[in-house]
């Protein structure tokens, strides 16, 4: 896994764990398929895993807790179980490699955990939808930040619009993620109901709380 050797070197002294002793990630996750499983027999996903204390929008703390939540959102979705696998793979990686993040400024986009994280699940699959899900699945909050944070609206709707582009009929897939990340922890509500207003293409679904 070279290709975020430099950058775990760089990071490791922001928030040092060892690999998870005495958690049974098998019983807290429960994987469903051999690719679930073998991730949890990588050491540097496992590294990832236990990254993170607790804070704002995570107040579990660490990656492998936010990951159960999520996990539980999709059980509550009326899905076909192709949905299902697609929407697991995605919550397995997706906040992975957050422990190699660089968010110095001016922000390096590259270095983005979403970038890392397609990089880790590309080896294993070469499914598209899933891969651009992965690596954008921030961007609908990013967007919603420029506009009603920021108040940078052209910004915004750039940004939303590329991601709409990027993901074309593939739009609902990630609308669903996005609502099972977002429903967790003490995330602000705010960008997904916005974008359940704004994007027209996509079917809403009830809340998974």
């Amino acid at each position: 896994m070279k290709y975020y050797k430099s950058q775990l070197d760089s990071n490791r002294t922001r928030m040092k764990k060892t690999p998870i002793d005495g958690v049974d990630l098998v019983a807290i996750l429960q994987p469903e398929t051999e690719l679930e499983r073998s991730f949890l027999r990588d050491p540097e996903f496992l590294r990832g895993l236990n990254w993170g204390v607790p804070r704002f929008g995570h107040p579990e703390g660490e990656v492998y807790k936010h990951i159960r939540e999520v996990l539980d959102n999709i059980n509550r979705l009326a899905i076909s179980p192709e949905e299902r696998e697609k929407l697991r793979l995605i919550t397995f990686v997706h906040d992975t490699f957050k422990h190699l993040e660089d968010k110095s400024y001016p922000r390096d986009w590259s270095k983005h955990h979403g970038v890392y994280a397609r990089r880790f699940i590309e080896k294993y699959t070469c499914d598209h939808v899933v891969l651009k899900i992965v690596e954008q699945h921030d961007e609908a909050y990013y967007a919603w930040r420029h506009k009603h944070l920021y108040h940078q609206h052209r910004e915004g709707a750039e940004r939303l619009q590329r991601l709409l582009d990027n993901m074309g009929e593939d739009i609902q897939l990630y609308y669903l993620f996005f609502k099972v990340d977002t429903q967790t922890g003490d995330k602000n509500q705010a960008p997904l109901k916005w974008f359940e207003t704004v994007v027209e293409n996509i079917e809403v679904v009830p809340s998974v709380w």
